[in-house]
């Protein structure tokens, strides 16, 4: 059984300090600057479970405010009840076997499933200029490498996918631990992360997940063999996206050696105009 995020909360907490302008780029690491427009804090918010329509139409709001320059930059952390939610490059063949409802939405990438036991994130940030999206996904990648490694899991990229990866062992493909889709529009970032921490993984069975074909999906639980519930992992995702965001944890490389012949399927992770 999973446990809900936290109580839900309007109660922001603060990021840490800025990050310094620059950051030498040395040992695989790139030159670290803030992703963000501007040095405000970050409000975080955990909202519990809560519905996907729900939280969709909180993002929307949020994020109009902050195109327009007013508020702030937020981080929602939350779980949602068991839902499809399709990018806008899924196709026909993606959707799931059963006919079960889908949620058609405006992040980029392919379909997913979320559901109890797995940690969304939604930063609904107002980008630096001039707006770099791709360096913005590497960010939202080094935060959930950053934490997985913390847990103990072996992950990194795949090239040519989005998202964290486990490798691949004799007996399975790589594995996704972390997904991650995108919107960015009129400057600001919306929709986010998913980080599988103890999720029942029935769900990513009846779809073909963000649109790849020759790999798995992992949970943090699973790979370590013990129980990881959402509680645990709330604090250490909150800290890391924003210290990623920030620039305090510059983006490194961290292959993962792949064993699929193609790494094509995938879809942008990212929506942009």
């Amino acid at each position: 059984m999973s446990e809900p995020a936290s109580a839900p909360s309007t109660r922001g907490e603060p990021t840490s300090k800025p990050a310094p302008p620059g950051v030498a780029a040395t040992d695989g690491h790139r030159a670290a600057r803030s992703a963000r427009y501007d040095d405000a804090p970050v409000l975080v918010e955990h909202l519990g479970l809560i519905d996907y329509h729900s939280a969709w139409d909180i993002q929307r709001t949020i994020a109009a405010e902050r195109a327009e320059g007013r508020g702030q930059d937020r981080l929602l952390l939350l779980e949602h009840p068991s839902v499809f939610t399709a990018g806008r490059r899924t196709e026909p063949g993606d959707l799931p076997l059963d006919g079960s409802p889908v949620v058609r939405v405006d992040r980029g990438g392919k379909i997913t499933w979320h559901g109890p036991g797995q940690l969304v994130g939604y930063p609904i940030v107002r980008l630096a200029e001039p707006v770099d999206v791709v360096d913005y996904v590497r960010r939202l990648e080094e935060a959930l490498i950053a934490v997985c490694t913390g847990f103990g899991v072996d992950c990194g990229r795949v090239s040519g996918r989005s998202g964290v990866w486990v490798p691949a062992t004799a007996a399975q493909p790589e594995r996704k631990v972390a997904a991650i889709g995108v919107r960015v529009q009129r400057g600001v970032a919306l929709h986010g992360i998913a980080l599988n921490c103890n999720s029942a993984l029935e769900g990513f069975e009846t779809i073909v997940p963000c649109g790849i074909h020759d790999a798995g999906v992992t949970t943090l639980s699973r790979e370590l063999g013990r129980e990881v519930t959402v509680t645990e992992a709330l604090t250490l995702v909150s800290d890391a996206i924003l210290r990623a965001l920030d620039g305090t944890l510059p983006v490194a490389d961290h292959d993962v050696a792949r064993v699929t012949p193609l790494a094509t399927g995938n879809g942008a992770p990212v929506e942009a105009e």
